[in-house]
C-alpha cells in the first residue's frame, strides 16, 4: 500500500511534471483588458461579449 509521494522530492518532482503536462493545453490570455469583464460574470460566445437580457423585458 502506498501512502504518499514518498520523499518530499519525489512529490516535488511529480508536481512539476503534472503542471508542465498542463501547460501545454492551457490556452495564452490574449486580451487581458478583458479578464475584469469574465471575473465580473460577463458571458462572451465566439469571443463576443453577450448582453444579459433584462427578466422585465420579457
Amino acid at each position: 500500500m502506498v501512502r504518499g509521494a514518498g520523499s518530499r522530492s519525489a512529490a516535488l518532482a511529480m508536481t512539476f511534471k503534472l503542471i508542465e503536462s498542463a501547460q501545454e493545453r492551457w490556452r495564452a490570455v490574449n486580451a487581458p483588458h478583458l479578464v475584469a469583464l469574465v471575473r465580473a460574470g460577463a458571458r462572451f460566445k465566439r469571443g463576443v461579449l453577450v448582453e444579459r437580457e433584462d427578466a422585465s423585458a420579457a
